[in-house]
């Protein structure tokens, strides 16, 4: 079947889709249409999970013959705060310079034959329909023919409060390390991984505040691409100085930004007619901390070319059947980087209340559970363990709990099924205690727990915290705080504020675990519940969890 394409976008996902649809559909005409030069790449590098690429892999090996030629590999991550490194083991990934990804996927291109237009801007993807079959838009997260279609896509856009910056620098790392630095500006980190010999990536985050009190606020970032922040740059460098030994940081379009994090309702539309189809950046994001993005438009170009070749007649069922097989997995990705972004909007508070060890754990569990750790770096989950019980004088699950009047023996709790009394079992054999809840505004009753509801939102998490410091403030106690509704996130958000203040002791009701139903094995359902609970209480986001499987149990 021979197909007419055009193509927006020459970046990985736009130019792996045109080679394996040729390379599948070897009569179909791919073109390509790039508004920038060929030698034109914004960036330092990529990464990829050993993991996550066994579809692409299967698909062409030209991304796993590129990291092995080119790319740096590593498997430890490591953390440096106040002087000390925490490093978390059993993280197979590779990074490699965008430049050299991309010149290693336009001879790909080349090979199959694919005819790509370099310097040739679409001003309007319409222009486009009566010479071509099937247009494909990989025109990155700021699409503009996205938007020119965004009535029937549903574009969705949730902007980040952290501001950040991509830099490179010739400081070689040896994999991926997370540093962090203090001024009386406030807090920076910086994401940093080798990409060559020669160059690691260096990406630097700042709330707001921060970045407004270090005058970096001064740069015009509504004018093309091009040019960079140099002030930043020369004020990041001297910051940073200890960790890249007093090496240059390397500028490419380096500016401040808010990350976006965009969902698309439907990824394909018509235009006059012709099938248009999306994928990668341009209907979807993922915050750079899980290192997703190039992988999942590459992904999408896998899966598109694959639905195309079965179904060439019928393109309408083609792009139903791959949206249908991409979104899922989208979805699933999206929703495990938002703990991700959430924390680095958080990370100031993180490095004033927790110790190196805590903060690494919070760190490395802001996405997966103890369990998920331990099978990958027993050590590192062993040594937080080690840390707590050195501190408490035993583990985190059984170390008692105190709180005003309350004195509870251990952090896992049973929430009663009506959400109105907490349980907790004597590790010694006593009697069960039972703790009644009260809601703001109703009477004290001595031994009772105030509850507060999370809301669903993380932008009102702030105004919770207040009105329950508000109610605590009413009573003159220092009281136990049991916090549910909202999202597993913002309950979690709400404790760190409430345990922050150094006013509550909180409680945070947690979600079953997945996969915990009717008829699970107790002893799993048990084992899951104590992952998750211990994953809360040894990371400091609450002092202790309330169980809901099963009810009242």
């Amino acid at each position: 079947m021979s197909l007419r394409v055009a193509c927006i976008g020459a970046g990985p996902g736009g130019l792996f889709a045109a080679t394996l649809i040729r390379r599948l559909l070897p009569d179909s005409q791919v073109t390509v249409y790039e508004r920038n030069r060929a030698e034109d790449v914004f960036g330092f590098g990529v990464v990829f999970s050993d993991q996550t690429l066994e579809r692409i892999d299967a698909a062409d090996p030209v991304l796993r013959d590129a990291l092995a030629r080119h790319g740096k590999h590593w498997d430890s991550i490591d953390v440096r705060l106040k002087g000390e490194q925490v490093t978390f083991a059993g993280n197979g990934m590779a990074a490699i310079h965008r430049r050299t990804l991309l010149s290693l996927l336009q001879d790909r291109a080349a090979e199959f034959g694919v005819d790509v237009r370099w310097s040739s801007a679409v001003p309007d993807i319409r222009s486009l329909a009566a010479d071509h079959d099937l247009i494909v838009a990989a025109d990155g997260a700021n699409s503009a023919s996205r938007e020119s279609f965004a009535d029937a896509l549903g574009p969705q856009v949730q902007t980040a409060t952290a501001k950040f910056i991509w830099f490179g620098t010739t400081h070689r790392f040896d994999g991926l390390t997370f540093l962090h630095r203090s001024n009386k500006h406030g807090h920076f980190a910086v994401h940093a991984y080798p990409v060559s010999d020669d160059v690691s990536t260096f990406i630097v985050e700042a709330d707001e505040p921060t970045w407004r009190a270090a005058g970096l606020d001064s740069f015009d970032v509504t004018q093309p691409p091009g040019p960079s922040d140099l002030k930043s740059k020369a004020y990041l460098q001297a910051l940073f100085a200890p960790d890249i030994d007093g090496e240059p940081l390397l500028d490419n379009n380096s500016r401040w930004g808010n990350f976006r994090t965009r969902r698309t309702a439907s990824w394909h539309a018509t235009a006059g007619g012709t099938p248009v189809v999306w994928l990668g950046d341009a209907v979807h994001t993922a915050h750079f901390s899980v290192g997703s993005g190039t992988k999942m438009a590459m992904e999408d170009a896998v899966s598109l070319a694959q639905q195309l070749a079965a179904r060439p007649t019928d393109l309408p069922a083609a792009l139903a059947a791959y949206e249908a097989d991409r979104q899922p997995e989208v979805a699933r990705i999206q929703d495990s980087a938002r703990p991700s972004l959430s924390w680095w909007e958080n990370f100031g508070r993180y490095h004033d209340a927790f110790a190196p060890w805590q903060f690494g754990f919070h760190f490395f569990s802001r996405s997966i559970t103890a369990d998920k750790l331990r099978r990958r770096d027993p050590a590192f989950v062993a040594q937080a363990e080690q840390a707590w019980q050195t501190i408490h004088g035993a583990a985190p699950l059984d170390t008692p709990l105190a709180a005003g009047d309350l004195a509870l023996p251990g952090r896992l709790v049973r929430l009663s099924a009506d959400g109105r009394t907490i349980t907790t079992t004597d590790p010694a054999g006593g009697p069960d205690r039972h703790v009644s809840l009260r809601a703001a505004g109703e009477p004290t009753v001595p031994g009772s727990a105030l509850r507060v509801e999370a809301p669903k939102e993380e932008a009102e998490v702030d105004s919770a915290a207040a009105a329950a410091l508000q109610e605590l403030d009413r009573t003159g106690q220092r009281a136990l705080v049991v916090v549910t509704g909202g999202t597993r996130l913002t309950r979690a958000l709400l404790s760190e504020r409430l345990r922050f203040t150094g006013s509550a002791v909180t409680v945070v009701v947690d979600d079953p675990p997945k996969g915990v139903e009717a008829g699970t094995d107790p002893t799993v359902a048990e084992h899951r519940v104590k992952d998750q609970a211990l994953t809360l209480v040894l990371s400091g986001r609450a002092d202790g969890v309330a169980a809901t499987v099963g009810g009242d149990r």
